[in-house]
């Protein structure tokens, strides 16, 4: 990946919507140079898809917390198959530290994060749970 890849890409992480001709004239190189550097992206990985990101608005009504679990040894497995089970958990990261896992949930009410949390705890093979709820988001550069 060159600077020319990493430009398209910043300038996609900004407006997935650009069409190729804008795109283009952005970082200043004809159309089907743009059009062959994106579909080599495509083809190795580097742009898995193209995808809406919401904005506050459409989060207003969503309780967000991150759930760090502590496994038993050889549980993960298992584990990953009931999270996955649970429509409210949207991302499961693997982590090195103290914790095993490190979940993203999203609900609508605390009684339903409430109830998402015992789900949780009481899945065979996890050992300890510790919940945090997201507050306010202060920097957002996820692409």
């Amino acid at each position: 990946m060159d600077d020319l890849d990493r430009n398209i890409l910043a300038q996609l992480s900004q407006d997935a919507r650009l069409s190729v001709a804008v795109l283009a004239r952005r970082v200043k190189v004809a159309r089907s140079t743009v059009q062959a550097r994106l579909e080599r992206l495509e083809n190795t990985g580097a742009i898995a898809g193209y995808t809406v990101r919401l904005g506050d608005g459409a989060r207003i009504n969503r309780i967000r917390a991150t759930v760090l679990l502590t496994l038993e040894s050889r549980s993960l497995p298992g584990i990953l198959t009931r999270l996955k089970q649970i429509p409210q958990v949207e991302r499961v990261h693997t982590t090195s530290g103290r914790v095993d896992l490190l979940l993203q949930l999203a609900t609508s009410t605390t009684g339903e994060l409430d109830e998402i949390l015992d789900r949780i705890g009481a899945i065979d093979g996890v050992k300890t749970s510790e919940s945090l709820i997201h507050l306010g988001t202060k920097l957002d550069r996820a692409l």
